[in-house]
């Protein structure tokens, strides 16, 4: 299982927005998110800064990037906050691993 970490802002007055719209979350982007595998997904918050962690096996990437629900909700969720894509996977690009306590 591949450990996984984004991070993003929120744009300024949406974090109430941005957590409603996560507490309602779709179930068909729920459906794919399990699909691909994905676990222990939790994202934080500080100020306007986001920080999301998942695990996910090694297919997670591909079936996010061929999903049009996740495509839509990466729409849904421009007007509230901004996130950097990776030109060439399309996805957040990956946060690298400095330090990990087993």
């Amino acid at each position: 299982m591949e450990r996984y970490a984004w991070k993003a802002t929120v744009k300024e007055g949406m974090l109430e927005e941005y957590t409603r719209r996560h507490n309602e979350i779709w179930p068909e982007l729920v459906a794919v998110l399990k699909q691909a595998g994905i676990a222990n997904y939790t994202i934080w918050n500080t100020g306007n800064e986001l920080f999301g962690y998942y695990e996910c096996a090694d297919y997670a990437a591909r079936i996010q990037a061929e999903s049009e629900v996740v495509d839509r909700w990466n729409a849904y969720m421009q007007d509230v906050m901004v996130m950097e894509m990776d030109p060439v996977t399309g996805a957040q690009p990956k946060m690298a691993c400095v330090f990990r306590l087993d």
